[in-house]
């Protein structure tokens, strides 16, 4: 049987390949050439460290493409790792170890051997690929230089000590793996950089990174920046605030106490009824004791304000014509002679009563349209008002499910409010129509 090209190219990587003890790490890319501490503190990864031989401290690190998963398998690891040497192992108090590991090439996993009682993996050392063109390479590092030299300045974790370091870099390639291991950047595009071969591309995906970090650090400074102006001006305002109750309160015109006698002022001009004045006196005397951030606050304040703003004291003159209110039934309806007779009734009885007696309660019947929509009910009302130059009012109760609606609603609830017919009496003895 024949080897298909593919199987004959793994055949000469496996031929050429090393076999090393494998530790995958959950969130760091270790780069050739640069040397990092690793916590050591899972089953395999001990056991890896306890049992390197004296003479051999080689290991590849590799990293997990999901750094939450505690046990990973080979499918959880990236392709290609970094073969490293362990330079320096300590102790740490809870059982578990440190590790001070140096990068030296980059490889690539051809497959495990061994999983038990930690990875082994057989790697092929990857190297970069020629380059033809030095002048665009050149070119390309000392743009990345530039760019990095802009990121020191916005980048607090970055000091001026790492672009000497750079500009003492020659090498394209290993410029651009310094540049992108200082950064806090993700992942996945630290492994990018680790798994491309091509310098160019290499050094041209750095510069794409570095720029992109620039970008989110300014950002970021923008919204902090915003988010400290606003906390600055809330401080200011709260500091001028307090401070002006502070004055208030040297001067005996706390702002509350000023409320409170507004509306203590209102309440003696609104002229209620004794029973009605005594009520919102000893509302107005709770109001007083309740903390103005308290939503109860809100409500016995609202109802203070309805109670002062109806038209207690106030009336207005029927002036009942019956000639010209059988002119304006005449003009406003067509026939109907019957319901303009009852109408004309019940205003000259009333008018009777007025001349009878102009400052007592007149208390009349309460007159009852009925019939199929459209024969003139609603119109028949108006006509009622503007002969006795009324305001006229329209109460629907179709469709209403609940009876707070018209009689309004308990002073428990946050947000209550006076029935249709307390708002409809705003608006000085008007005529109301009930319509069902």
């Amino acid at each position: 049987m024949t080897e298909s090209p593919d199987n004959e190219m793994d055949k000469d990587l496996l031929e050429d390949s090393e076999t090393y003890p494998v530790m995958p790490l959950r969130n760091t890319v270790l780069f050739p050439q640069q040397v990092i501490p690793i916590y050591i503190g899972r089953d395999k990864s001990l056991k890896l460290i306890n049992e390197l031989p004296e003479n051999s401290k080689h290991i590849v690190v590799v990293a997990q493409e999901d750094g939450s998963i505690e046990d990973p398998k080979p499918e959880d690891m990236y392709s290609y790792g970094t073969l490293s040497i362990v330079l320096k192992v300590f102790d740490m108090p809870d059982n578990s170890k440190s590790a001070i590991v140096q990068g030296i090439d980059r490889v690539k996993i051809l497959n495990f051997k061994e999983k038990e009682p930690y990875y082994k993996a057989a790697v092929q050392r990857v190297s970069d690929k020629a380059v033809s063109d030095d002048l665009e390479l050149n070119a390309l590092s000392d743009n990345l230089r530039q760019i990095f030299s802009e990121l020191i300045q916005v980048a607090p974790n970055l000091s001026e000590e790492h672009t000497g370091m750079l500009s003492n870099i020659q090498k394209p390639a290993r410029l651009a793996d310094r540049a992108v291991s200082l950064l806090t950047v993700t992942n996945p595009e630290k492994q990018k950089i680790l798994e491309e071969l091509d310098i160019k591309k290499r050094v041209d995906e750095s510069i794409k990174i570095l720029s992109k970090e620039i970008q989110r650090i300014k950002l970021g400074e923008e919204i902090q920046t915003e988010v400290h102006d606003e906390i600055a001006k809330s401080q200011r305002e709260y500091y001028l605030r307090e401070q002006m109750k502070a004055i208030k309160k040297e001067l005996g015109e706390d702002e509350s106490q000023v409320e409170n006698t507004e509306i203590k002022d209102a309440i003696k001009k609104a002229k209620m009824p004794e029973d009605a004045e005594k009520v919102a006196l000893k509302e107005l005397d709770r109001l007083t004791k309740i903390p103005t951030q308290s939503p109860e606050y809100t409500v016995s304040r609202t109802y203070l304000d309805w109670l002062t703003e109806l038209p207690w004291s106030k009336t207005s003159e029927d002036s009942i014509d019956i000639s010209e209110s059988k002119a304006i039934l005449d003009e406003d309806h067509y026939g109907l002679k019957k319901v303009k007779e009852r109408i004309l009734e019940y205003l000259a009885v009333r008018a009777l009563k007025m001349e009878k007696d102009p400052k007592g309660a007149i208390r009349g019947p309460i007159l009852c349209f009925a019939g199929p929509p459209g024969v003139g009910k609603t119109s028949l009302g108006k006509s009622i008002a503007k002969s006795m130059g009324r305001e006229f009012v329209r109460i629907s109760l179709g469709g209403v499910r609940d009876e707070a609606e018209i009689r309004g609603h308990r002073r428990t609830y946050i947000g209550a409010l006076p029935g249709r017919i307390i708002q409809s009496l705003k608006k000085l003895v008007p005529i109301i129509q009930f319509l069902c």
